[in-house]
């Protein structure tokens, strides 16, 4: 069964008188009476990260991750809770230290604060981080109009080639490993655009499972379909590198998500503020394609025109 079947089955019932759970299809529980914000994210090692040999690295990378769902939705994160499950080799004293360092790093860049949390035995390693934020309003999903635009920030892709990498699925030069394994664990997120967004986005998500897969549950319940060039679909320049010399689909690297970038859609009016806005805070802003009627279909183009198949649009939460 998948994760939005789930919920539908055996959890929107509970939720049906509660508005400011948002019909649990958004990334974050609003509200708005009392401006407040909330998210909740669970990792686990051998699904969210291979392996726990880099604790300072994976716990920068589950914070923000787990710091995007505010972001996307024009919310500054304020507090946030974190509960760890394992055993002693997973906390031992160094990894602990490690850790602590790791998230006071974060917390001075992000100007978040540490509330409390839990901590329990366990096999196997989890993480799970709630983050709360105050405002008035944010961005919803599902109020995207036809014919707005589509953007994403950022580069999409080498987040896989980094994961890849620590998988031992691919292998290139150690600079270049480097670069694509820093980007698995230290996702650039696009907290300097989080006030901006109201003035242009209709609606955004995150991307997490994937940009196909992410952009389906943008408009999940509005019946639209929509249009994208491939060949506009940002990537930094290693990963074109990568792509020219070893002649991978670009379309298979930038579907798999872990990106953790904001994907918006926005009226057409709207490209010359974004533009300006983008410059000036020296954020990649890049428009890749279009909202379509549900009467047309959705489709991918390739820089020749060909409409292209898309087997795996992204992450599928399978239980």
């Amino acid at each position: 069964m998948q994760e939005f079947d789930l919920i539908e089955k055996y959890f929107l019932k509970l939720a049906k008188n509660n508005k400011s759970a948002l019909n649990l299809n958004d990334d974050v529980f609003f509200d708005k009476n009392k401006k407040l914000v909330i998210s909740i994210d669970t990792y686990n090692e051998g699904v969210h990260f291979p392996n726990f040999k880099n604790p300072d690295l994976v716990i920068k990378k589950i914070l923000r991750s787990s710091l995007s769902d505010l972001i996307c939705k024009g919310v500054r994160p304020k507090y946030y809770f974190i509960s760890g499950s394992g055993n002693k080799k997973n906390f031992s004293k160094n990894n602990l230290k490690k850790i602590s360092n790791s998230l006071l790093d974060e917390q001075k860049k992000f100007n978040i604060k540490l509330c409390g949390g839990d901590t329990s035995f366990s096999k196997k390693l989890n993480f799970t981080f709630v983050f709360v934020g105050f405002s008035k309003k944010i961005i919803y999903r599902n109020k995207t109009n036809v014919k707005d635009d589509i953007y994403v920030t950022g580069n999409i892709g080498d987040s896989y080639i980094g994961l890849s990498i620590l998988e031992n699925k691919i292998k290139i030069d150690k600079k270049e490993n480097n670069y694509f394994i820093k980007q698995f664990y230290k996702p650039n997120i696009q907290i300097k655009l989080t006030d901006k967004l109201f003035q242009f986005s209709n609606s955004s998500i995150d991307i997490s499972d994937g940009l196909f897969d992410d952009l389906e549950k943008l408009i999940n319940k509005q019946k639209l379909n929509y249009h994208i060039n491939l060949d506009k679909i940002p990537t930094s320049k290693s990963l074109q590198l990568l792509i020219n010399r070893s002649k991978i689909d670009k379309i298979k690297l930038v579907s798999r998500g872990d990106d953790y970038q904001i994907l918006f859609t926005a009226n057409k009016n709207k490209s010359r503020i974004i533009r300006q806005i983008s410059k000036k805070l020296r954020v990649k802003i890049t428009k890749i394609g279009e909202i379509l009627p549900s009467s047309l279909k959705s489709e991918i183009i390739d820089k020749n025109g060909n409409i292209i198949v898309l087997k795996n649009k992204g992450y599928i939460h399978q239980f």
